[in-house]
C-alpha cells in the first residue's frame, strides 16, 4: 500500500509532459539517488532475511530514493541506473523496477514496461523503492558514490548530485541504528564521549617533557646534560651508499634544515653491546660539538641518522645532548598498500616511503592485483594494464573492467597502473631508504582482473588466427561451469584455474618480468607474495542452510547448486584423477606449492602468502623456496593467537597482520561519519595500534574488547613462538582517492612503527597457562601503558605533526573531545590547534580559557587549510 501511495504522489499521468527520448546528460543533472536505512535489525522488523538467503539470517530494511530535481519528468523507459553496493541487495519491493546484479558490487536498476502508466517521475517528485539488503549499514562509507545512467547511443553519465568522491548519499541513521545488530557494548563516539576517552588515557605532556624521545622509541637513552644547536647538519657518513646519503639530505631539506651545521659523522664498527650488535643496531652520541653514529651495519647507520633527525623539530632548533643505544625489535616492520582496488599515484607512494624510512619501517608490501584491478605493466602482456587497470561501462569487458567500488563509468577513481619505469624508480627510491618492496600478485582467488584481461587476449589472438598464442596465457578452463560466489561477489572468473597449462606459464612470465625490474633497480627480488587468500565459495559457509533447513539464524539457499571453486572443471577433474586421494579442496594448497617451485627457479629466496592460502601446510619444507612467510590476518577474538603460534612453531616466518589492530581501512572511532570497513573493528585509533602487544598476543584481550566492544578471553595455551614481525594493512575499497588513503594511514602509521621497532616495558612476556580478559584479569600495567602513550602522543603532537604536514601528508585531524559546561577541551595529541563557533559558520581560534559558551568545535591543521569533522559540545 505504501509503495502505491508513493507512486501515485510522485508520478505523472500519461498525458503529462515526459521526455520522449531520454537525454542521459540532462537526466544525470536532475536525478539524485539516496539510500535510507529503516532498520538494521531486518528480521525483527519483519524482513524475510532467512528466506532471502542472507548470511546468518542478517539483513536490513531500507529504501532507494530517486528524486527528480528538474523541470521535466524523468521518462518511464529506455534508461538504466547502475549503482554500487558492498552489501548484497536481496530484494527490491517494487512492481515498476527490476534490480539485477552484474558482477561484484555493480547493480542495474531498470524501469519495467508499463512503469506507472508510462508516466515517469514528475518534476520535483520523489520515488521510494523499498529493499532488503544483507547484513547492515552502519557507516556512511557503506554506500558508494557515482551511480550512473545509461541509455542506448549515449555516453554514460554519473548523477551529478552523487558524484562527490568523499560524500555519501546514505541518509542519517535513525535512532540507535548505528549500533551493530550483533550487539554493541560501546557508546557512540561523540564530543562528550571522546573527552572522557582522552581523559582516561592520562594527563598530556609538554614539548619539553619529551625532548629526548623519538618515534619509534629507542632501546636506551641517557641524557648527557647540555644541548646542541641543530639548525643545520653537515653529513659525513662515507660508509653509507651514495643513494642513502642523498635520501638523508633530502629528508634534512624537508625538515627545513640548512645544508651546513652540526657535524654528523659515523661508521660501521665492531664492539657494540651485544643487544645492539645486530642488523640495524647503532649507537648515537649527540654533544655540543657534533653527533657521532657507530653502527653494526649500513642500515644501522641510516637508522641512527633518522633518530637524530627525529630529535630535531621542523625548521631546526636545540636538541638535548644524549647517548642512544638502539636496535630493531623485528626484522620485518611492514606496511601493505592495496593499489589494486583503487590505485595510488607514484608520488603518494614515494611520500609513504619517505615516512616509512623516517620511522624505521622497512618492508613495503604492494598488493598489485585483485579482482578490481591489475596495477603493474608486464612486457609482453599489455592487456593486463590496457584492460585490467581501467574501468568503464563496457558490458563485454573487452576495453576495460566494469565499474566497481564507486569508480564511475569513466575511471573517476580506481584507474591507473605503475609503468615499468615507474616501478623501477619506486624500487630505487625504496632501496635508498633501506626498504624492501614485496610485490604481491594475488592468486588463485582475487584474480578477476588478470582473468578478464587474458580472456580479452584470447579473443583478440583467436580472431587473428593464432590459436596457440591465444591459449598460451589463458587462465580459465572454458568448460568449467562451477557455480561459485566469491567474498566480494564475483563468479568463477575470480579464480585462475590451477589445472590449465596457461596458469603456470602466466605465473612464470609475471615472476620473470617483475624479477627483471628488481634487478634493473639494483634491488634483487627477495620475497614474492603469492596471496592465496579466500579461494572459496562464501555460500558454502556456516551462515547458510538448504531450503529445507529450519534454523532461524541461517539464510536459505539451494546448497546442491553451490560448488567449491573448480568443482565442475573438466581440467581439474582430469588432474585429480591422476592424484589418488586428492580432492578439489586440496587444489589451493597444491597450487601454492607449484608456484613456490616457479619462484625458486627465479632465485627468489622467500615466498609469502596470507595464512589461509597455506591452510593445511605442515612445514615450510613442503615448498621449494628457502623460506616461506605467512601473513597472519585472522582476528584475536577468532583465535589468531593460537594459529599464529602454530605457524611460527612449524618454522614459517610469521608476520602478524591482525585486522582488529592493524587494518588501517577500518574506522578510527565508532561513529557513522568515520570512513571504513568494520567487520573486525569499529574503532581502531592510534592508541589501539600503540597498545598492541605482538610478542604476547593473549595480553591484548585484557586491554581492548572485540568488534562489538565486548570482553573476550584468550588463554596462553600454545607453545612460545618467535614472530618475524608485524605489518599494517591499507586495503583500499573505501579509499578511492590518495587523500583518503593518507587520512586513513596517518597518524596510525607512526603507532605501527613504534610497536614494530620497540618493545615497551608494559608488554608482558608470553607465559603458557595465563588467561587474559578485559575486566577480569589484571596482569597488564595499564598505568604504564598510558604513561608511555602520553610520551608518544606528545612527540607526535608537538614535533611530528608539523613534519608530516611539511612533507605534504594529509594526515587525519581528529575531532576534539569537548565536555559539557566549562569543564574543558581535550585533543588526541597535545599541541593540536582548535577552533570554536557559536553557529557552525564563523570560527575563532581556541586559546585556553576561551570558548566556554561555544557550541561547535573542530580541529585544524597547522597551516589552517584542513579541518576535522565539526562536533557539537558534549552533554
Amino acid at each position: 500500500m505504501r509503495t502505491k501511495q508513493l507512486l501515485a504522489a510522485g508520478l505523472l499521468s500519461a498525458s503529462a509532459l515526459a521526455w520522449a527520448q531520454p537525454d542521459v546528460a540532462a537526466l544525470a543533472r536532475d536525478l539524485s539517488l539516496n539510500m535510507a536505512v529503516d532498520s538494521n535489525k531486518g528480521a525483527a522488523a519483519g524482513a524475510p532475511c532467512v528466506e532471502l538467503g542472507a548470511d546468518w539470517g542478517s539483513c536490513l530494511k531500507g529504501r532507494l530514493i530517486l528524486q527528480n530535481h528538474g523541470s521535466a519528468a524523468v521518462p518511464a523507459k529506455d534508461w538504466s541506473l547502475y549503482l554500487h553496493s558492498i552489501r548484497r541487495l536481496l530484494k527490491l519491493d517494487s512492481p515498476d523496477f527490476e534490480l539485477s546484479r552484474l558482477t561484484g558490487d555493480l547493480y542495474r536498476l531498470t524501469p519495467k514496461p508499463g512503469f506507472a502508466g508510462f508516466a515517469g517521475i514528475a518534476a520535483g517528485a520523489k520515488l521510494e523503492l523499498p529493499l532488503v539488503a544483507e547484513y547492515w549499514m552502519l557507516h556512511n562509507s557503506d554506500v558508494l558514490p557515482r551511480p550512473y545512467l545509461v541509455a542506448d547511443g549515449q555516453p554514460p553519465a554519473v548523477l551529478a548530485r552523487n558524484d562527490d568522491d568523499d560524500a555519501s548519499y546514505l541518509l542519517p541513521l535513525p535512532g540507535d541504528e548505528w549500533k551493530s545488530p550483533a550487539g554493541e557494548a560501546r557508546p557512540l563516539m561523540d564530543a562528550g564521549e571522546r573527552y572522557r576517552e582522552f581523559a582516561r588515557r592520562g594527563p598530556q605532556l609538554a614539548a619539553a617533557d619529551v625532548a629526548a624521545r623519538v618515534i619509534p622509541a629507542a632501546l636506551r637513552v641517557k641524557r648527557d646534560g647540555g644541548k646542541a644547536a641543530a639548525g643545520g647538519l653537515s653529513w659525513r657518513l662515507p660508509a653509507l651508499p651514495a643513494d642513502a646519503r642523498a635520501a638523508l639530505a633530502q629528508r634534512s631539506r624537508q625538515l627545513g634544515l640548512a645544508e651546513e651545521g652540526l657535524p654528523v659523522s659515523g661508521a660501521v664498527v665492531k664492539g657494540l653491546p651485544a643487544d645492539i650488535a645486530v642488523a640495524g643496531g647503532y649507537r648515537l652520541r649527540v654533544g655540543r660539538g657534533g653527533a657521532r653514529i657507530d653502527a653494526h651495519d649500513a642500515a644501522g647507520l641510516f637508522y641512527g641518522a633518522q633518530t637524530l633527525l627525529g630529535l630535531i623539530p621542523q625548521g631546526g632548533g636545540e636538541i638535548p645532548a644524549l647517548t642512544v643505544e638502539d636496535a630493531p625489535r623485528y626484522g620485518h616492520r611492514g606496511f601493505m598498500v592495496d593499489v589494486a582496488r583503487n590505485f595510488r599515484q607514484p608520488a603518494t607512494l614515494k611520500r609513504l616511503i619517505e615516512q616509512m624510512a623516517a620511522y624505521k619501517l622497512n618492508k613495503l608490501h604492494l598488493h598489485l592485483s585483485d579482482d578490481e584491478g591489475w596495477r603493474l605493466q608486464i612486457n609482453g602482456l599489455p592487456e593486463l594494464t590496457e584492460v585490467g587497470a581501467r574501468r568503464c561501462h563496457d558490458l563485454n569487458e573487452d576495453r576495460c573492467l566494469l565499474p566497481q567500488l564507486g569508480s564511475g563509468p569513466d575511471n573517476r577513481s580506481g584507474g591507473g597502473y605503475l609503468s615499468r619505469e615507474q616501478y623501477v624508480e619506486l624500487l630505487r627510491y625504496a632501496k635508498a631508504r633501506f626498504i624492501e618492496v614485496i610485490p604481491e600478485i594475488d592468486m588463485p582467488a582475487h584474480a578477476r582482473a588478470a582473468v578478464m584481461a587474458m580472456e580479452r587476449r584470447y579473443r583478440h589472438l583467436s580472431q587473428l588466427g593464432q590459436p596457440e598464442a591465444a591459449a598460451a596465457y589463458r587462465l580459465i578452463d572454458p568448460q568449467d561451469r562451477s557455480n561459485t560466489l566469491s567474498v566480494q561477489f564475483y563468479d568463477r572468473h575470480t579464480y585462475v584455474n590451477p589445472c590449465v597449462p596457461g596458469v603456470p606459464r602466466f605465473v612464470d612470465k609475471v615472476v620473470s618480468e617483475v624479477a627483471a625490474m628488481h634487478r634493473e633497480a639494483g634491488a634483487p627480488l627477495a620475497t614474492w607474495h603469492f596471496g592465496g587468500d579466500e579461494a572459496k565459495n562464501i555460500l558454502l559457509g556456516g551462515g547458510f542452510q538448504d531450503l529445507s533447513g529450519t534454523d532461524p539464524g541461517k539464510g536459505k539457499i539451494k546448497l546442491a547448486e553451490q560448488d567449491k571453486p573448480w568443482a565442475r572443471s573438466p581440467a581439474c577433474r582430469a588432474l585429480l584423477a591422476e592424484r589418488p586421494g586428492k580432492t578439489v579442496a586440496d587444489l589451493p594448497l597444491q597450487f601454492a606449492e607449484d608456484v613456490s617451485r616457479i619462484v625458486a627457479r627465479h632465485g627468489i629466496a622467500t615466498m609469502g602468502a596470507w595464512q589461509d592460502g597455506l591452510k593445511g601446510a605442515k612445514s615450510p619444507k613442503d615448498f621449494a623456496t628457502a623460506k616461506v612467510m605467512v601473513t597472519e590476518w585472522d582476528t584475536l577474538f577468532w583465535g589468531a593467537a593460537k594459529e599464529a603460534h602454530e605457524f611460527a612453531n612449524k618454522g614459517f616466518q610469521t608476520v602478524l597482520a591482525m585486522p582488529d589492530y592493524l587494518y588501517f581501512d577500518f574506522p578510527y572511532e565508532l561513529n557513522p561519519k568515520e570512513r571504513g570497513y568494520y567487520w573486525a573493528s569499529r574503532a581502531t585509533d592510534s592508541y589501539k595500534v600503540f597498545s598492541f602487544a605482538p610478542d604476547n598476543l593473549p595480553q591484548n584481550a585484557e586491554v581492548m574488547p572485540d568488534r562489538q566492544g565486548k570482553a573476550f578471553e584468550v588463554p596462553s595455551e600454545a607453545a612460545p613462538a618467535r614472530f618475524a614481525g608485524i605489518q599494517g594493512q591499507a586495503w583500499s575499497e573505501v579509499m578511492r582517492s590518495d587523500a583518503q588513503f593518507e587520512y586513513m594511514a596517518y597518524p596510525r602509521l607512526l603507532a605501527l612503527a613504534e610497536r614494530a621497532w620497540h618493545r615497551a616495558g608494559w608488554e608482558r612476556p608470553y607465559r603458557q597457562g595465563e588467561r587474559y580478559q578485559l575486566g577480569v584479569s589484571q596482569l597488564v600495567d595499564r598505568a604504564a601503558l598510558n604513561q608511555d602513550w602520553q610520551q608518544f602522543a606528545a612527540v607526535l603532537g608537538w614535533r611530528e605533526t608539523a613534519k608530516l604536514e611539511r612533507a605534504g601528508i594529509g594526515l587525519r585531524i581528529a575531532p576534539p573531545g569537548v565536555a559539557s559546561g566549562t569543564a574543558g577541551v581535550l585533543t588526541e595529541f597535545p599541541g593540536q590547534a582548535l577552533q570554536f563557533s557559536p553557529d557552525g559558520r564563523s570560527w575563532t581560534r581556541y586559546r585556553p580559557g576561551e570558548g566556554a559558551e561555544a557550541r561547535y568545535w573542530r580541529g585544524v591543521s597547522g597551516d589552517g587549510a584542513r579541518f576535522s569533522r565539526q562536533e557539537v559540545r558534549g552533554d
